[in-house]
């Protein structure tokens, strides 16, 4: 049976200059996200992020590779967790349905694991800005499209098949995947700049999949 000590023997607390490593890092990104929310990605600085944080450059891009990086970096958390959620559906779900449930589960989980590194508050507006930022669309869709790819070679080694060889993986992928585009866009320009908006603006989208693949639209 397992205790809290051997939880915690099991799972070691990082050394001390592990953690001086992960603080400095964190202070980056809180300043250059606030940066970015406030005076905008283009009109933001590497210089301007160091000094506020009283590092040097050469620290900034031990940790990023650019600005966009830095950007885009907790949406990449969200991301992995994503793509680890999907990996953790049961075998029964139908591929659409394990979509589904992967990516509103994460958004009732992907809070937490924001928050030790940024405020939640702060990456939810960095995440909407995203759409507004053309240097960050480009690479966020790009990267879009890496994660599409991923997931479906995920659906078909569950289906057991050949995602080279059956289309049916990168279809429901991509599908899946035009949806939460067109949540983002909707999200990034409404009130509500919370998890809980996108999440539930995210399972209306998927409810009316089905619908709209499949039902008449047209106004009499």
């Amino acid at each position: 049976m397992e205790t809290a000590d051997t939880a915690r023997t099991a799972t070691p607390r990082p050394g001390l200059r592990e953690r001086k490593k992960q603080r400095t890092r964190d202070a980056l990104l809180r300043v250059a996200l606030e940066l970015f929310t406030t005076r905008g990605f283009e009109r933001t600085t590497v210089d301007e992020i160091v000094e506020a944080v009283d590092v040097s450059q050469r620290t900034f891009f031990r940790y990023f590779t650019s600005k966009e990086d830095a950007a885009l970096f907790v949406t990449r958390l969200v991301e992995s967790h994503y793509v680890q959620a999907v990996r953790e559906r049961p075998a029964h779900e139908a591929p659409l349905e394990a979509l589904r449930r992967a990516a509103l589960e994460s958004w009732d989980a992907i809070g937490e694991a924001i928050e030790r590194v940024v405020p939640l508050e702060l990456h939810m507006r960095a995440y909407r800005a995203i759409e507004s930022t053309p240097a960050l669309l480009a690479v966020h869709l790009r990267r879009s499209m890496e994660v599409e790819e991923e997931i479906a070679r995920i659906i078909a080694e569950r289906e057991g098949l050949d995602v080279d060889a059956d289309p049916r993986p990168r279809l429901v992928v991509a599908m899946f995947g035009a949806v939460m585009r067109v949540t983002e866009r909707r999200w990034s320009v409404g009130e509500d700049v919370s998890i809980a908006a996108i999440r539930d603006l995210t399972a209306a989208h998927l409810d009316q999949v089905g619908p709209a693949l499949t039902g008449s639209w047209r106004v009499d």
